[in-house]
């Protein structure tokens, strides 16, 4: 028997919201976002995606008003995705979920630190940092590198970008 594709006759939020960012992808395109990037090529590349799924996707992110579509170039046309403060509330989820996986399925350990800009300390799953005992807020967020990313060889803009501390919701260049 097939699986449905939807959570028709739920009533559940959880199921409501796995309509959105439940499918393959989605939550590591929203990561993306809260992370800077923006732009479908730059998508693309750093997540190995194919473009119809990319594409549908994002129509998906936008339609639910995770992310807003924004023009960056008139000629020829071309479109950003940029996240909105409904997508903003994903970064608990998502922050989260990373350091569950580092915590129970990685070998080599974090793959990105995060860490609160005023006071430089760690952030706990929760948001909350461990050194001023502050809740942070996203946009007091820097990315750093961590030790699972020893040995990382991938090549994409995003990917050498993130090799260095990086703000969220900073556009990735």
């Amino acid at each position: 028997m097939a699986l449905g594709k939807n959570y028709d006759g739920q009533s559940c939020a959880l199921a409501s919201a796995l309509e959105v960012i439940g499918e393959r992808w989605t939550l590591l395109i929203v990561r993306d976002a809260l992370y800077g990037v923006r732009r479908f090529g730059d998508f693309q590349a750093h997540l190995d995606i194919p473009k119809a799924v990319l594409s549908q996707r994002l129509s998906t992110l936008v339609a639910a008003g995770v992310l807003e579509r924004r023009r960056y170039q008139e000629t020829p046309p071309r479109d950003e995705y940029v996240v909105t403060p409904v997508g903003q509330e994903l970064w608990l989820p998502v922050l989260a979920l990373a350091q569950w996986g580092e915590r129970h399925l990685s070998t080599r350990g974090p793959h990105r630190l995060f860490h609160h800009v005023t006071c430089g300390g760690r952030l706990e799953p929760t948001s909350y940092c461990r050194t001023c005992g502050g809740l942070v807020t996203l946009a007091e967020v820097e990315m750093r590198p961590g030790p699972g990313l020893a040995g990382d060889t991938r090549q994409d803009q995003v990917s050498l970008a993130l090799r260095t501390p990086h703000r969220m919701l900073d556009p990735i260049p």
